[in-house]
């Protein structure tokens, strides 16, 4: 498999893929690259709707001066510690930030739960946010904002007062148990509906398939969940790479 940055060639590859209506996936196979590598370009040149080749290399370029000719990981920003690869873990911080905008999320709260997430600590204060992340305070404060609003960051005041923005361990459970819960909305919404556009209709029948298949996930996820949630506070064992397997619920 090919490695190194794509080529201009390879980038216009990727554009008449788009256009063609091709799955990321397949793009990348054609291409022998991996999709993510695929999915972390079109994410951050523009979507799979504006993406441009002649544009996207152009910027790739750019990006590439910039890291020669400023100081490594941006200046102020803290040294990589436990022998890790400063580069990897850039590239690392990109996939996980692209994932998190395919599923939804604006590129800047994106960076941050990425920055959060990856941090060891799990907290970090709006100033070092700004300063590892290269942007302004507004940009931290309303991206922190809609993280909380989703159950993702939760805030607290440290020694010195300073409020930080923390990913404890249960940040994923609530997350998980937010999104059941919208789903559970959806199946109530739908059976509404019901009575609405008449029992025994077409419509009707769409939206009770709706809600059953909705009321099914739902309680799948929220009981899933709760028997796993111990997952969540494993340590990997010493001198091993595997994690312990969790208790099967916490009761």
């Amino acid at each position: 498999m090919p490695g190194g940055r794509l080529t201009q060639q390879e980038r216009q590859q990727i554009a008449l893929g788009l256009a063609d209506g091709l799955a990321y996936a397949e793009i990348a196979r054609r291409l022998d690259r991996p999709t993510s590598t695929i999915t972390r370009e079109v994410m951050r040149n523009g979507g799979p709707t504006a993406y441009r080749a002649d544009l996207a290399h152009r910027a790739t370029e750019r990006r590439a001066h910039r890291r020669r000719h400023t100081a490594p990981r941006e200046q102020g920003a803290p040294a990589q510690g436990h022998g890790r690869d400063s580069e990897a873990v850039r590239e690392y911080e990109e996939t996980f930030t692209t994932l998190f905008m395919q599923q939804g999320l604006p590129k800047m709260t994106s960076r941050v739960l990425t920055c959060l997430f990856t941090t060891d600590a799990g907290s970090l204060t709006a100033a070092e946010l700004v300063q590892r992340l290269q942007v302004s305070p507004a940009s931290v404060s309303k991206a922190v904002a809609a993280l909380e609003g989703l159950g993702l960051v939760r805030r607290e005041r440290d020694e010195r007062r300073r409020e930080r923005y923390v990913v404890d361990d249960d940040v994923w459970y609530r997350s998980t148990i937010a999104s059941a819960r919208g789903i559970a909305q959806v199946a109530e919404t739908a059976r509404q509906g019901v009575g609405v556009l008449g029992r025994g209709t077409p419509a009707a029948a769409r939206l009770e398939n709706i809600a059953r298949f909705s009321d099914f996930i739902s309680e799948s996820i929220l009981r899933a969940a709760e028997q796993v949630r111990d997952v969540l506070h494993t340590k990997p064992e010493a001198g091993s790479g595997a994690t312990a397997e969790p208790r099967p619920d916490r009761g």
